[in-house]
């Protein structure tokens, strides 16, 4: 039986060997928790394809109450606009500043020629905008407003990608992480569903997109997070289904929508992949989507940028050489033709 004595001699025994930076991740978790985060998701597509819903539905909030509705003609019109919505959101003491980035407007004219051009031109002003504050005196508190994920939706009607659809993933793949999704997926029965994401995922391979790829499992992983991994890139492009409307079903108040032939659940992964989406964006990928943005798209814009700098100076140096070059050959030849003086250089 030990004694009270030789316990404590056990106990700093250890303490001697324990150092303590063991601790970080507690102090890097208070630290971020302290500081809250902050995300940018960006959605992009077609009127009329529940982009406002699925985001309400996600986030639980309700970001476009004062939105106005335009009609046919005043759509035809429209061109193509980029308006942000920004919410704090608290959930058990951590923040999180949210900013949704619409795009309404796009693909609904007649002529949707580089309809896409205003969306990649904003991606860029943020890469620039947080360029020049990296660059800058104050440090500090810089503003992180690039974009980290774009959710591109695709119409459920016809026979995979719209030509529309291909030149925009084409033009923004190598800017933002973009995860595809397909829209209103109640409209679809389950079989055309499975056969419309296998022709899309063919489709995306065929043209070289790079949407957004989830990191592959390290081999420690338990079963359970390599099979939601799995089931993850197996679900692209997302069926979703958005709704704010609560009704009851079987006893239980859901969210979902009612039909003369019975209800669709939001929540239900039976019934759409709505689940899995928001476990991607917010549970498991945030961080990655921001990492991948930080570390390929955004040091992608800021090596060209410094490319482009480096040609600049080059460029005025060497514009700068030649005119010494021949103010220096102009004096010679002056002096030459006036004073007949031989120069040896």
């Amino acid at each position: 039986m030990a004694t009270c004595s030789e316990t404590n001699s056990d106990t700093e025994d250890q303490d001697k060997e324990y150092v303590g930076f063991a601790t970080l991740p507690n102090q890097v978790h208070r630290k971020s928790v302290k500081k809250g985060f902050d995300f940018t998701l960006m959605v992009a597509g077609e009127s009329g394809l529940g982009k406002s819903t699925l985001v309400n539905s996600l986030f639980l909030t309700d970001l476009y109450k004062d939105r106005k509705l335009l009609n046919a003609e005043e759509r035809i019109m429209q061109t193509v606009e980029i308006t942000k919505h920004t919410v704090d959101i608290e959930e058990k003491g951590v923040k999180l500043k949210l900013t949704i980035v619409d795009t309404p407007g796009f693909g609904d004219a007649v002529n949707n020629h580089e309809c896409w051009k205003p969306v990649a031109d904003y991606i860029d002003q943020q890469f620039e905008q947080y360029f020049r504050d990296e660059s800058g005196l104050n440090r500090k508190n810089i503003q992180d407003n690039r974009v980290h994920c774009c959710l591109y939706f695709i119409s459920p009607f016809g026979h995979g990608l719209r030509p529309l659809d291909v030149e925009f993933m084409k033009a923004l793949h190598e800017k933002v992480n973009i995860v595809p999704v397909l829209a209103k997926a109640d409209t679809l029965t389950p079989t055309e569903v499975k056969r419309k994401k296998i022709k899309i995922r063919e489709e995306i391979e065929q043209y070289g997109i790079k949407i957004y790829q989830f990191p592959d499992c390290d081999s420690d992983e338990d079963e359970d997070f390599k099979k939601q991994d799995y089931e993850l890139k197996e679900s692209i492009p997302f069926a979703v289904i958005g709704s704010n409307t609560v009704v009851e079903a079987k006893g239980k108040r859901v969210r979902g929508r009612l039909y003369p032939w019975g209800i669709v659940e939001v929540e239900n992964s039976a019934h759409c992949d709505f689940v899995k989406l928001r476990n991607m964006l917010v549970r498991s990928h945030m961080q990655d989507l921001k990492d991948v943005t930080r570390e390929c798209h955004y040091e992608n814009y800021r090596a060209h940028c410094i490319q482009s700098m480096t040609r600049m100076v080059v460029k005025e140096r060497n514009r700068k050489y030649d005119l010494s070059r021949n103010l220096l050959f102009m004096f010679l030849l002056y002096n030459i033709l006036v004073f007949g003086v031989q120069i040896i250089i």
